[in-house]
């Protein structure tokens, strides 16, 4: 006699909810351990800056690749599975960037290191749309406000090390080791999604459906903002506005802690307000914000620039994957696409700023980050996207199946 598929109840999908949280948490601290020790990668593997910013490319190459490969491992194992297997590959791949010796093992290391990051991405990011569908109210921004304070915590831990003049080797083995644990510890409680016999397999490659692509590119626009603000705040302040290096680097700081606080906040505001009105809001934010930048003559109006930058863009991404994962019958294949097109955006946002600047100037750069911010005004409706569905029995769920059921009231759209 077979057991039935035990019933998530409310506490089940509180706990869940708490376990998907914490493994954001270890992913963000995983990113935040590697960006602290890259000056150390390179000494050690005896690289240019050139061949350094090649070298950077290659994760965001492994994850396009990868990110596609999720729904199908995830399918094959199950939800819980999956991840638990996915995060171990991506804690563990921290140690592979400090042991290249050389550029070409650096780029190898950097490609598996992004495919796993990819994958295990997508996986967390499906897990955490199901967990907000079933509860029927917002999470995925507070999601990633834990990614960005696991982000915050690793890079606390690799400064530490950096600052103690310890080798990246066992700096990386110590985090990856700890990480490992506590990623494996979290996984426990995430909900454990079972694919039925009559549930097709997801292809192992496809093309991100069309309306992952229009989500996507409000993805596209909220990340090249972020991504141009991070890399590029405390250069501009240096170089436009001619403040010390302390005053710029902590310009940095402050937009990631935004960042981090909006998302952590951002939840209450997007059930009162609803998806497609936060964004458009978000997107005069950092339009205004940007505009600042541009016009700014002195630097603290530049720093409040880049916070309302921060503020307007922290909640876009968690929203774009909740749409994608409403969007249609293939949830994980339209979260990989969003993820596919963010991360593209994230590889291409440093280097383009870059360019505008060598041919024209940081400030013209930052015009066309204050144009891209304006586009989120323009396309904010194509969030409307899809009810949460919760599961059977009120909003409880088995570990069979997606626990998709009867349309509930949708969060408000606009």
């Amino acid at each position: 006699m077979t057991k039935g598929p035990p019933v998530y109840d409310g506490s089940g999908l509180r706990r869940a909810r708490y376990a998907v949280a914490a493994v954001f948490c270890v992913h963000g601290a995983v990113t935040g351990s590697f960006a602290t020790r890259i000056p150390w990668i390179q000494d050690h593997a005896g690289l240019s800056a050139g061949q350094l910013g090649l070298a950077l490319a290659f994760p965001a190459l492994g994850a396009s690749v990868a990110m596609p490969l999720a729904g199908a491992v995830s399918h094959r194992f199950g939800a819980r599975t999956a991840l638990r297997g996915l995060l171990t590959l991506w804690t563990l791949a921290l140690t592979l960037p400090a042991l290249a010796p050389n550029l070409l093992t650096l780029c190898l290391a950097l490609f598996v290191f992004g495919a796993t990051a990819g994958m295990a991405d997508v996986a967390m990011n499906a897990l955490g749309v199901e967990i907000e569908n079933r509860l029927d109210k917002s999470i995925m921004s507070s999601l990633h406000g834990m990614w960005s304070t696991g982000a915050l915590l690793g890079s606390a831990g690799g400064t530490l090390a950096a600052h103690m003049d310890s080798d990246a080797r066992v700096h990386h083995l110590i985090a990856a080791v700890v990480l490992t644990v506590a990623g494996v510890v979290a996984c426990r409680w995430v909900l454990d999604l079972r694919s039925t016999p009559e549930d097709e397999p997801p292809p192992r490659f496809a093309l991100p459906p069309r309306s992952a692509l229009a989500i996507g590119a409000i993805g596209f626009c909220a990340v090249f903002a972020e991504g141009a603000s991070l890399d590029w705040s405390a250069v501009y302040l240096e170089d436009v506005l001619d403040t010390s290096p302390g005053v710029a680097a902590a310009s940095t700081t402050a937009f990631a802690l935004t960042m981090a606080v909006a998302r952590l906040l951002g939840d209450r505001v997007v059930d009162r307000f609803g998806a497609v009105r936060c964004v458009r809001v978000g997107g005069l934010s950092a339009t205004l914000g940007g505009a600042l930048v541009v016009l700014a003559p002195n630097p603290v109006v530049a720093m409040s620039g880049f916070g309302l930058v921060g503020l307007g863009v922290a909640v876009v991404v968690p929203l774009a994957f909740a749409a994608a994962g409403r969007s249609g019958p293939n949830p994980s294949q339209a979260i990989a696409g969003v993820a596919t097109i963010t991360y593209t955006s994230g590889l291409i946002a440093p280097s383009a700023i870059g360019a505008v600047a060598d041919a024209t100037s940081l400030v013209v750069s930052f015009g066309l980050v204050t144009l891209l911010a304006f586009g989120l005004v323009l396309g904010a409706s194509v969030l409307r996207t899809g009810d949460r569905r919760p599961a059977p029995a009120g909003g409880a769920g088995t570990e069979t199946g997606s626990g998709a059921g009867a349309p509930a009231p949708s969060v408000p759209q606009d």
